[in-house]
């Protein structure tokens, strides 16, 4: 199969778990046998720009034509089996459909987020659910400036969701939503129910698994109060206010609350902010927790870091909402604690360090159910089931198998037959 992947990358400054996913699933391919191309731009590309270059990009956000001129002319000379759209934020634009479009070339597209429906992408305001954008003009995201509390910075992105809405709707063959609850909240938004399948995000088998008891406790993510990391904070200084609970918190990523974090670990022998991880370092961390804790405020449509560490045999506290509750299994595999809750997020890290033949029941069964969900066979088999359902759509094959429970499309042929075969 002859695939191109379409992605904005974000910037090497913050951590990503869009860019890790794109990358993870083009390797996967490739080893498959399948034949990968990108067509990208990089948002670490904006600080090279002239001041006239820079200041035209949030004129592109809604729609970029030189972008569907270069796509259109590469697909019409390559004939590529399918398009694989992921983030067009903010080089790309939805001009990429129109160039899909244009070649006649079938479109798949990861919702990584809640883009579709609203703004920034967050459902979120002020720390709150927000659904005031979704189904209608995103004037209340603008009105609050919910994109970097900017109302000037929220505009492109409300006016590429107004104009583009329902081009997203019609020309895509296949959404492939990261979690049930997203898909939910999609459908329930009035995006095309039947064309929306999940397709959960696959995590590479690590060398790294846990062996012992582990040392510490982990949050490894952004630094951000959609992350919880406030919430983690008033969480900590309660457990410690108690007499702590035998191991240090270890805290590892960058973002806008990085003085704050900085500023609260100084001096304490109970937490330790460490900075940025490079890919190996994380997998070591996450292998030798007691437990990794993913306290988000927002509802994570998928939340990559907790079949991470599933992956690794490592037990998870984290939200019960959104993906998460999909994802752990409450007192099986992990802890869930109320959204928002410092003294339930407290009480769960407690329970999870306090019970040692426990935790390590509950990893062991996070590893099981990262077999079964998460590992790359599975994720290869979905995704090549997604690609196979698009592209018989597109050539008249009627709208595909419906997506079933499992997240597959209901086609269980072997990924193995789609080789290098498919190539036009």
């Amino acid at each position: 199969m002859h695939v191109i992947v379409v992605h904005n990358r974000y910037s090497s400054a913050q951590p990503s778990g869009e860019n890790k996913v794109v990358d993870q699933e083009v390797g996967l391919l490739r080893a498959a046998g399948h034949r990968v191309e990108m067509f990208e731009r990089r948002s670490d590309d904006i600080a090279a720009m002239s001041l006239p270059a820079k200041a035209a990009v949030p004129l592109l956000v809604p729609w970029n034509p030189s972008v569907r001129s270069e796509l259109a002319t590469r697909l019409r000379a390559e004939r590529p089996d399918v398009v694989h759209v992921h983030n067009v934020f903010p080089l790309l634009s939805p001009a990429v459909l129109a160039a899909c479009a244009d070649a006649g070339v079938p479109v798949v597209a990861t919702l990584h987020n809640y883009t579709q429906v609203c703004p920034p992408g967050t459902l979120q305001r002020d720390g709150r659910p927000c659904t005031e954008c979704v189904g209608k003009a995103p004037l209340p995201a603008v009105r609050h400036g919910c994109y970097r509390n900017s109302r000037l910075a929220t505009v492109p992105l409300a006016l590429s969701l107004s104009a583009n809405r329902r081009r997203w709707w019609s020309g895509v063959d296949r959404f492939f939503c990261i979690s049930g609850a997203q898909r939910d909240v999609l459908a329930r938004s009035g995006m095309p129910a039947g064309r929306l399948m999940v397709k959960h995000n696959f995590v590479p088998d690590p060398d790294d698994r846990r062996s012992g008891a582990g040392e510490h406790v982990l949050y490894l993510g952004r630094l951000a109060e959609t992350k919880g990391v406030r919430l983690l904070m008033a969480a900590w200084d309660e457990i410690a206010a108690g007499g702590g609970v035998g191991v240090p918190l270890v805290i590892a990523g960058s973002g806008p609350l990085e003085e704050e974090v900085t500023a609260w670990a100084a001096g304490r022998d109970d937490v330790r902010y460490v900075g940025l991880y490079d890919p190996a370092q994380c997998r070591r961390a996450i292998a030798r927790s007691v437990a990794v804790v993913a306290p988000s405020t927002w509802l994570e449509a998928f939340g990559l870091v907790v079949v991470e560490a599933m992956a690794a045999g490592v037990p998870v506290v984290a939200a019960g909402h959104g993906a998460f509750v999909e994802l752990v299994e409450d007192g099986v595999t992990g802890l869930l604690h109320d959204p928002g809750g410092s003294a339930s997020l407290a009480s769960g890290l407690r329970r999870i360090t306090a019970e040692p033949d426990r935790n390590r029941e509950m990893g062991q069964a996070a590893r099981r159910r990262y077999e079964q969900d998460f590992s790359p066979a599975v994720g290869l088999e979905r995704l090549v089931d997604g690609y196979r359902t698009a592209i018989a759509a597109r050539s008249g094959g009627g709208d595909g198998p419906p997506p079933a429970e499992d997240g597959s499309t209901g086609s269980r042929g072997s990924t193995r037959a789609s080789g290098n075969g498919g190539n036009r």
